[in-house]
This record gives C-alpha cells, sequence and structure tokens, in this order.
C-alpha cells in the first residue's frame, strides 16, 4: 500500500540549511556538508567535482528510491536548487508546492500545485501502489506532519552543528509521537526511520 515518506538531512543542532540559502547558494554557507553522504565526502558547489555514494549509502539509497513513485517538495527547495537545470531529477512525477502554480514554465518535469492537500492528492493517484516521498524543505515537511498527511519520517542525520541556517522544527507546535522503525550508520550520516503514530 502507498505511503507518504518525508525524508530530509539535518545536522546535529537541527539545521536543514546554513545560513543565506537560496538560488547561488543552495543549501546556504556550509550547508554542503550535510549532503557529504550523497557525494561519499566532502564537496562544494562552486566545483564540479563530485564524489560518489559509500556502498552502503548506495544500497540504502537504490532501496528507498525503488519504492518511489513521486517527490513533493516546496517552491523554495526548487529555487534553491536553481530549478535542478529545468530537468526533474528523479525518474518520477515531481510536484512543487507553490503560492504561484499559474508560474509553472512549459515543459520542465515539474508540476505546480498550489496547496499541501493537492500536491498529496495528486502525488498519490501519480504514485499508484508505490510511496510518496516528501522531500522538503522544512515548511513544507512541517506542513505535513501537521496536517497529519505524513506515514513515516526519514531523518538523516549529519555530524556536524551548523549554528544557524533553517532549522526543521522551528515553529512546529503539534505534540506527536513517533515509533521507531529502524537506524543505521554510515560513515557520514547516521539515518533514522519513524512511522507516525
Amino acid at each position: 500500500m502507498s505511503k507518504v515518506v518525508a525524508l530530509i538531512t539535518m545536522s546535529l543542532d537541527g539545521y536543514i540549511t546554513g545560513p543565506n540559502d537560496g538560488p547561488g547558494s543552495g543549501l546556504g554557507v556550509g550547508g554542503e556538508r550535510l549532503h557529504n553522504w550523497v557525494f561519499g565526502g566532502t564537496w562544494r558547489y562552486d566545483s564540479s567535482e563530485r564524489g560518489q555514494m559509500l556502498p552502503d549509502d548506495r544500497a540504502w539509497f537504490d532501496s528507498a528510491s525503488e519504492t518511489m513513485g513521486a517527490v513533493i517538495g516546496g517552491r523554495g527547495t526548487y529555487e534553491a536548487a536553481e530549478h535542478w537545470g529545468d530537468r526533474n531529477p528523479w525518474p518520477v512525477p515531481f510536484f512543487i508546492v507553490t503560492h504561484r502554480p499559474e508560474e509553472e514554465p512549459p515543459d520542465h518535469g515539474f508540476e505546480f500545485v498550489g496547496t499541501i492537500a493537492a500536491a498529496a492528492e495528486r502525488a498519490r493517484a501519480a504514485a499508484g501502489e508505490k510511496d510518496v516521498h516528501v522531500m522538503g524543505g522544512a515548511d513544507i515537511i512541517r506542513q505535513f506532519l501537521e496536517a497529519g498527511l505524513v506515514d513515516e519520517l526519514t531523518i538523516i542525520v549529519a555530524p556536524l552543528i551548523l549554528g544557524d541556517g533553517k532549522r526543521l522544527f522551528d515553529g512546529f507546535t503539534h505534540s506527536m509521537e513517533l515509533e521507531q522503525l529502524g537506524a543505521r550508520q554510515s560513515r557520514f550520516a547516521t539515518f533514522l526511520e519513524y512511522r507516525v503514530i
């Protein structure tokens, strides 16, 4: 049965970006280090050099990707990623939640939607029996959690303290109980998987 799974990487002190994130600076000052697990080590936006995931991280990522039938992201993430070069980085439908859905560019591989409820409905329909992955940013994940639309939450904790940036749970006012499904550790991150009760 299809699930909605929210996944995001954060620092040990709860930040999902460094300060001054956005177009041209992606994950903000020092934020690249959050995704060292994706590139198998240190990388920078201003360098074209990218490493590869370590084998255990690749196995986890491939397993998670096999169940993915659709992706949801926020407009802020879309802009910070500079529209992924106007190409959907996933082999499944990608829905962008935005207050301005009428600004959707033609033929760019993304579908703009105006609300999280509409995004969830359309993504579930597109995913069929596979899962919907909510990738963030923090505001979109908080909204999905607050609306009771998330079945599972995966937090990938990078071993660093950023000290500033955007926090995953800033402004979150709901009490929520989670059931731990699993935990794994790799060289560059600790992966925590929960069921939302």
